[in-house]
């Protein structure tokens, strides 16, 4: 009798399972998944929420942190050290950047007038992250810098965003 009453209970159970709706998904805060720290002073948190895409083990993500600058002919990066940090008690990870170097650059003779505004990069040793739509890349920058993403997919074009 109780393995009677258990399986009715189980059929109901599935079916009702089986004819729920699907909700389409909704763009997210991201402390709407997990508790990120509020940026402090001076800072920025940018959350890099990407689109559910098919075959996302096959997609990467390039993150590039830089800032306008008028530069001339030569080379430009700046330096800057960008940290991993956990968030405790989720076992997420984020990014700070903790502290950038002015404009490092080549000492090419440049031909006058060959300015131009151009987005300097900090050369960091993140690497490429694996795409994952279902939490955000999330980075505390100073309030001057800016994040911007690419995304790599094989035998596709390239997706580019910023973050605002």
């Amino acid at each position: 009798m109780k393995k009677l009453l258990l399986l009715t209970l189980l059929g109901v159970t599935l079916t009702a399972c089986a004819n729920s709706q699907k909700l389409p998904p909704v763009a997210q805060n991201a402390n709407d998944t997990a508790p990120f720290p509020t940026a402090q002073a001076g800072f920025t948190r940018y959350a890099i929420h990407l689109p559910t895409i098919a075959n996302e083990n096959n997609a990467k993500v390039e993150v590039i942190i830089g800032k306008e600058m008028n530069v001339d002919c030569n080379l430009h990066n700046l330096g800057g050290v960008v940290k991993q940090e956990e968030l405790k008690g989720w076992g997420y990870s984020y990014y700070v950047v903790e502290r950038t170097v002015g404009n490092i650059s080549t000492l090419m003779a440049c031909p006058e007038g060959s300015s131009k505004n151009r987005f300097v990069t900090i050369n960091h040793n993140l690497g490429l992250f694996n795409y994952n739509s279902s939490m955000p890349l999330v980075f505390y920058v100073p309030n001057d810098l800016q994040v911007k993403y690419r995304v790599w997919q094989p035998n596709t074009k390239i997706m580019q965003a910023s973050v605002e």
